[in-house]
């Protein structure tokens, strides 16, 4: 049985430096960083695997080659988590499969009922400010997704957020 880990900042370094353009190009590690911040706070009540979600944030736009129509960006992604597994992170089987399809996905699909998919597309989602555009909670797949999208913002939710997060660092 495989151990899930990761050297998330290897991993960063690495990714960002293969990316084809700065850090704050609209698909770049400045949106990869809020979406991995979007994930962990939705995760906390989701319930989404953690590992997973902020792989995600790392490599779904990781193989973008423009910031424009890019159909195939998400599964290059997922090839480039397929490459890098083993060397800076590890997943099960089962955890890296939801990966890949979360990463493979994320543009082409509208909704999963899996949790930690629908938390990975959610945290994407849930950034498309930075583009101009207000999330809508008819395209979040989670719960908590819908109600951040409605309300526009993580604030009202910060206080649960952070004794979410106390509890998992009391452990």
């Amino acid at each position: 049985m495989a151990t899930n880990w990761c050297d998330f900042e290897r991993l960063a370094n690495v990714v960002m430096e293969q990316f084809h353009a700065d850090a704050y190009s609209v698909h770049g590690p400045a949106h990869w960083r809020r979406v991995e911040q979007n994930a962990l706070w939705l995760s906390t009540k989701t319930g989404a695997d953690v590992l997973v979600v902020r792989l995600f944030a790392w490599f779904h736009d990781s193989r973008r080659e423009n910031d424009f129509t890019d159909p195939y960006h998400g599964r290059r992604g997922a090839d480039y988590a397929t490459k890098l597994r083993g060397e800076l992170f590890q997943l099960e089987d089962a955890a890296f499969d939801l990966l890949y399809y979360a990463c493979e996905w994320h543009t082409d699909r509208d909704h999963s009922q899996n949790v930690t998919v629908g938390t990975c597309w959610d945290a994407d989602r849930l950034d498309l400010g930075r583009v101009g555009m207000i999330p809508s909670e008819e395209f979040m797949s989670t719960d908590f997704g819908k109600e951040v999208a409605k309300v526009g913002s993580f604030y009202p939710f910060l206080n649960e957020i952070t004794d979410s997060l106390r509890k998992i660092d009391d452990r």
